[in-house]
């Protein structure tokens, strides 16, 4: 009882004390007037200088092929629809459609093998002490440094004894053997800053590492899987080299391949019909990126975990 009657009265003076005293009050930065407008000026310059490729070429598909050298403005003189429909109707016998569809197969394909390989090689990496690990790492980051020109002969010799040239397993079987260095090193990196906590915990509750990587570590590494993503599926979409060297056969053709035959043909070039199938190619990646764009910085930029 005496306890209570000597702090009751000491917890209120301390909290008449607390009120007496004077706040510091926030300082609050205000921007200027002439401030706002000129960064909003900056910035809007910026971003039309860097929009305007992306405008012109979208205005561009309206203008007919006696426009193209003669009118670099931006506006068509004589708007037209006709590129379009010869863009829709295909070439080489080969409908636009189909040309989309062998894309989409090969980069949706390029990201489902990416994830899946990459992952496992990056748990492996950063999770398992095995013998060269160290030697291994250190081998795979070295293909970063490899040019793809060295490789290009005796890859396509071991894809022709396999009997794969013209088909699109040249193209996808690599990215299911965790071939992709870059793709390994981020997720690596990723996983390299989770506590291993969870894992010993898993551990002793009986988890192998297949239930610890599946259960724990990939749920974990979600805004990096998204970010290998996003890249897997540019770079596939825009692989023209890939294509060209194992590809032989018109309807196996990706976009790429098929916005070179509209300058081969006849000899001539098409500019109207190049300007528009490079216009509805780039629709794909522009909405694949504005989906998944949000999450690119938390996948290249990583903060830790959030407890």
């Amino acid at each position: 009882m005496s306890t209570t009657s000597f702090g009751e009265p000491a917890i209120a003076t301390l909290e008449n004390q607390l009120d007496a005293t004077p706040q510091q009050p926030r300082r609050k930065v205000k921007r200027s007037t002439w401030q706002t407008v000129v960064w909003f000026v900056v910035l809007l310059a910026i971003t039309a200088i860097v929009l305007y490729p992306l405008v012109w070429l979208l205005f561009s598909t309206f203008k007919p092929n006696s426009e193209f050298g003669s009118n670099m403005g931006l506006l068509p003189e004589n708007p037209t629809l006709a590129n379009y429909a010869k863009v829709m109707e295909g070439i080489a016998g080969v409908p636009m459609w189909r040309f989309f569809l062998n894309s989409l197969i090969i980069a949706a394909g390029s990201v489902i093998g990416v994830l899946l390989s990459s992952s496992l090689a990056a748990y492996a990496f950063a999770r398992i002490q095995f013998k060269g690990l160290g030697i291994m790492f250190a081998a795979m980051i070295g293909t970063l440094l490899l040019p793809f020109h060295v490789v290009i002969i005796p890859q396509y010799i071991i894809f022709q004894r396999l009997d794969m040239i013209d088909t699109f397993w040249p193209l996808l079987l690599p990215k299911f053997l965790a071939t992709e260095a870059f793709f390994v090193f981020l997720l690596v990196q990723f996983i390299r800053q989770m506590p291993r906590d969870m894992d010993e915990a898993a551990r002793i509750d009986g988890a192998g590492h297949m239930r610890i990587f599946w259960s724990i570590i990939l749920p974990l590494i979600k805004p990096a899987l998204i970010t290998c993503s996003i890249f897997a599926f540019i770079w596939a979409w825009n692989d023209f080299l890939g294509p060209l060297l194992y590809l032989t056969s018109p309807e196996n053709y990706p976009l790429p391949i098929a916005l070179r035959l509209y300058n081969d043909q006849t000899s001539t070039s098409d500019y109207g019909a190049t300007v528009t199938a490079s216009f509805v190619a780039l629709i794909p990646v522009l909405l694949f990126f504005l989906v998944f764009q949000r999450f690119l910085v938390d996948g290249v930029a990583t903060q830790g975990l959030k407890g």
